[in-house]
């Protein structure tokens, strides 16, 4: 019994730490592939905040791709870690990601279209991914 609660507490812990480690390296990776517009400085929310408004289309794709591959990956560590209830265990990393995505919404002022498309795809439905990688079963060989 105490062993089903120390997994299951760590398939939680585990989603979290990997896919935010996920997450913020993505983040983190972003300028390289992306350069952000001339004189923003996005070492602190305040710079990113000043210069969001010089943001296009390209400057949001890692930040939706972080926020759900971060989601994914959480969710598929937390489905493998889970003793039980394993799509439960999924969902609630989804959940967790998209409360601070609503979060970083309310503190970062983005577009009103890059807020609905992270929010309604960036992380329910990529929990509901992860765990249903974890069941996929690779195909018989003949």
């Amino acid at each position: 019994m105490l062993n089903k609660i120390i997994r299951n507490t760590l398939a939680i812990v585990g989603g979290l730490v990997i896919g935010s480690i996920v997450n913020m390296g993505l983040i983190n990776c972003s300028g390289y592939f992306i350069s952000p517009p001339d004189g923003v400085d996005l070492s602190t929310a305040d710079g990113l905040k000043e210069g969001l408004h010089l943001f296009e289309l390209k400057h949001f794709i890692f930040p939706f791709l972080a926020h759900a591959l971060g989601t994914l990956v959480g969710a598929f560590v937390a489905t493998i870690l889970a003793v039980n209830h394993k799509f439960k265990f999924a969902l609630t990393i989804g959940i967790l990601f998209l409360f601070g995505g609503i979060s970083a919404s309310v503190v970062l002022p983005s577009p009103v279209w890059f807020i609905v498309i992270d929010l309604v795809f960036g992380y329910i439905p990529m929990a509901i991914l992860g765990f249903k990688l974890v069941r996929i079963k690779p195909k018989e060989e003949n």
